[in-house]
């Protein structure tokens, strides 16, 4: 699932996007979950930066 996803990332004539996968913390339970998005390339830093 992952090739078909990246592969149709690339597809496109404008901006390019990548995935992101943030582990977070549950405050339910403890357990770590994974929490993935897909964003413009640009804001990659942004992403990261806001929740630390």
């Amino acid at each position: 699932m992952a090739k078909k996803v990246v592969a149709t990332l690339k597809k496109g004539s404008g901006k390019t996007f990548a995935k992101v996968i943030r582990m977070v913390k549950s405050p339910k339970n403890g357990a770590y979950i994974f929490k993935e998005n897909i964003i413009p390339s640009e804001n990659v830093k942004e992403h990261f930066a806001k929740k630390k």
